[in-house]
């Protein structure tokens, strides 16, 4: 009989969004490639009101397409996934609402917010890129020894993005000193990734992964997520 494992997919779902189209099919061939069956659910962030509403999967994907209809149901699905050892993956708004949540729970800075959704907070931790990176790919920079670069085999990678806001360079000294760590950047050094001290899998990228299953190729940090859930 074939391990099972489910995971929910926290976000607003939207057919439109291309990285929405892919997560069913990248997840379809990390199942493939484990030999496991791999069932989720769409999670729309207004249905948590509590983390009873996720309690029961193996695993939790918050995925693009933010600002979310409830931006404290996504906050209270990582927390549970941070706090519970379940493994985390977030991708695009995923990243930027997991070093909200981070910032909020771990730092105790209440007042850290998302420039999105709050333009005029004073501790913006999620603050507008210096150039948007919309329909676009980029290289990135895989720290050694890392989550991310074992799941590719590689130092580097080229990746779409449709994001226009990042980690705030103003807080970036304090936000990945740890537990929370930067594992990639870009050309420039700015953060595109982050992953969490002692926890069996908790990584978030700027960039949109999954994307790389609507051309029919291997999205190694998928399969790496998949088999932390079977685990």
């Amino acid at each position: 009989m074939q391990k099972q494992v489910t995971i929910g997919l926290i976000g607003d779902y939207d057919q439109s969004v291309p990285a929405h189209q892919a997560i069913p099919h990248a997840l379809k061939r990390a199942a493939a490639r484990h030999r496991i069956e791999v069932g989720f659910e769409w999670i729309p962030t207004v249905e948590i009101q509590s983390t009873s509403r996720v309690d029961l999967f193996d695993g939790i994907w918050c995925v693009p397409a933010s600002p979310y209809r409830h931006t404290e149901g996504a906050l209270l699905a990582i927390r549970r996934a941070r706090e519970n050892g379940t493994p985390f993956l977030g991708t695009c708004g995923g990243f930027q609402h997991a070093v909200i949540e981070y910032a909020r729970n771990v730092l105790g800075w209440a007042d850290a917010e998302h420039a999105e959704t709050a333009p005029d907070a004073v501790r913006a931790v999620i603050s507008p890129l210096a150039c948007a990176l919309v329909e676009t790919e980029d290289r990135v920079r895989l720290f050694p020894g890392t989550r991310i670069a074992v799941a590719y085999g590689v130092g580097e990678t080229s990746e779409g993005y449709r994001c226009r806001y990042g980690l705030n360079p103003e807080f970036r000294s304090a936000l990945v000193a740890g537990p929370l760590r930067a594992t990639a950047d870009d050309a420039a050094g700015d953060v595109r990734a982050v992953e969490l001290d002692h926890h069996p899998f908790f990584v978030a990228t700027l960039f949109q992964p999954e994307r790389a299953a609507l051309k029919d190729q291997p999205a190694p940090l998928v399969d790496a997520f998949v088999a932390a859930c079977a685990a």
